[in-house]
């Protein structure tokens, strides 16, 4: 298990033990975490599972693959930072990883 924090548009917390190779975005709707849609259940082709990665962790989690970055020019307030939650995969390496929910969903 990975722990990973998830923090809604009004500031609450959800503090998640995930499994690795779950992604942030399953982990979001098992936890029914606020502002995380999901319409296309994890196949990066929406953007209503939009995230923004803490900038501590940016760099270990990496940029967005060409199609990720495609479907982010349909997200509301796409920041540096933006990333689809159904495209992170939850690793050791992730440990610890914060992301927060956007406003809204585009």
């Amino acid at each position: 298990m990975t722990k990973l924090t998830i923090v809604a548009f009004d500031g609450t917390r959800f503090d998640i033990n995930a499994s690795n190779g779950s992604t942030v975005m399953e982990n979001a709707v098992r936890n029914s975490v606020p502002g995380i849609e999901a319409e296309c259940g994890g196949a990066c082709a929406c953007a209503t599972c939009h995230v923004y990665v803490d900038d501590a962790w940016a760099e270990a989690v990496g940029a967005p693959s060409a199609m990720e970055e495609d479907m982010l020019d349909f997200a509301h307030d796409v920041r540096p930072t933006s990333r689809l939650s159904c495209q992170i995969k939850m690793t050791d390496a992730l440990e610890g990883l914060v992301v927060q929910v956007p406003e809204r969903q585009g």
